[in-house]
């Protein structure tokens, strides 16, 4: 088909695929959470009798050999396998044209991680003492370094567009969306696969974030341990997954008759300039990536019908954003439903921000607000409409996704009801 002779300015999302706790598609994935049903349980993926936490939010019944080869299935680091599935499920979903050479080469790939093939470096650490140097696999660097998701999906799909990787920890998804958003725009590409993947459950990424303290140790909790905005809540759940959606340039996917599940309109990013981990106590750079991206939405505040929160269920980030939610939105905080749905899937760290997308889209077109589920106890600091553990129907047009990360990145995206 013939492609735009210039970039429309909107942006739009055609296709979307999950892998999750809770599913490995969006099928499977959304109504579990809408349900507020968790997928936290006790750790599988390595023997976790020594470590403080003991509980995590690992995805099920993922066969990566449904999705690669067999030998490739066995060599690649789990991060990138997770990719690959949710890369085609959006190809798919999208119905998007694989067999058109010109559109392959202005179609890109963006999907970020936060710590990428953390498995495979410690297993080759792990060989390199035991074994030697020689031993290590050649394929541990290529498979180790956050960039090779988009590289290896790249390689699969044949697009020949605009292939990179955004890296700020926990905001990573949200900033791959959101960077792809302006690649679009800006005409380099006419469309952009872009989300993010994580696979951090193993020895050493869980004794990092143990010794960090950020975790929960609320093991008796097992899977109500997460438990965003609650006064009982003492730190994240470790998940793991990925999400992917398919952006592409508005009259592009129009022409093509693709199905339309809602228009980006706006993103916004700041830096806390404050603490490697802690984020800034007054929701300072939270608030102006909010406020950049409503601004740049052409939206009025008031038309914002929800916030899919950063929601960490850690003390410190939901007393902050909501302080930065309250900042931004004034007297129409209160107004505004908000909810983390981290409390059923984790924290899915560099994939959170994608797959948070994926709610917030879904919110609109079902016309479902999914809860915070686990709220038990209200925190005075923390005194917004959390939507606690029941989902609630209600139709929005323009939905706000808020991600934030260790070193002072704040992301933040808007959605809105697509307009023919």
């Amino acid at each position: 088909m013939a492609l735009p002779a210039q970039p429309s300015g909107r942006v739009v999302v055609t296709g979307m695929g999950a892998v999750t706790p809770l599913g490995n598609s969006v099928a499977e994935f959304w109504p579990r959470v809408v349900a507020g049903e968790s997928g936290i349980g006790p750790v599988t993926l390595l023997d976790a009798s020594e470590y403080p936490t003991k509980i995590a939010a690992e995805v099920k019944g993922f066969v990566a050999e449904d999705w690669l080869d067999k030998k490739e299935a066995r060599r690649i680091d789990r991060f990138i396998a997770f990719a690959v599935a949710a890369a085609q499920m959006a190809v798919d979903d999208a119905s998007f044209p694989t067999d058109d050479a010109e559109l392959k080469e202005q179609t890109g790939v963006l999907i970020g991680s936060g710590i990428g093939g953390l498995t495979m470096m410690t297993e080759q650490t792990h060989r390199l003492h035991t074994e030697g140097p020689s031993r290590v696999s050649p394929f541990l660097v290529p498979y180790m370094i956050p960039d090779m998701a988009s590289g290896y999906v790249s390689i699969l799909q044949g697009f020949k567009g605009p292939n990179t990787c955004v890296v700020t920890a926990c905001a990573t998804g949200t900033n791959a969306l959101g960077d792809a958003y302006h690649i679009i725009k800006r005409g380099d590409a006419v469309a952009m696969l872009a989300g993010g993947a994580e696979a951090p459950i193993n020895p050493i990424g869980m004794a990092g974030f143990c010794a960090a303290r950020a975790m929960t140790t609320n093991n008796e909790a097992g899977s109500r341990a997460s438990r965003p905005f609650d006064a009982g809540r003492d730190g994240f759940v470790m998940g793991e997954g990925a999400g992917v959606l398919m952006l592409e340039d508005r009259d592009h996917a129009v022409a093509r008759g693709a199905k339309i599940y809602a228009e980006i309109v706006g993103y916004g990013m700041s830096g806390d300039a404050f603490h490697i981990t802690m984020p800034e106590s007054e929701g300072d750079g939270a608030r102006r990536a909010m406020e950049m991206a409503v601004k740049r939405s052409g939206l009025q505040k008031s038309e914002i019908g929800y916030i899919n929160a950063h929601g960490t269920s850690t003390p410190y980030n939901d007393k902050f954003e909501t302080i930065a939610i309250k900042r931004a939105f004034g007297e129409h905080a209160k107004d505004i439903p908000v909810s983390s749905t981290k409390s059923m899937v984790g924290h899915l760290l560099g994939a959170a921000g994608a797959v948070e997308a994926i709610v917030s889209i879904k919110a609109i077109t079902d016309g479902v607000l999914p809860p915070t589920a686990h709220y038990e106890t209200p925190d005075p600091d923390c005194d917004l409409d959390y939507i606690p553990n029941v989902a609630r129907q209600a139709q929005v047009d323009a939905v706000l996704s808020n991600s934030f990360g260790f070193g002072g990145h704040n992301a933040t995206l808007v959605f809105k009801r697509h307009q023919p």
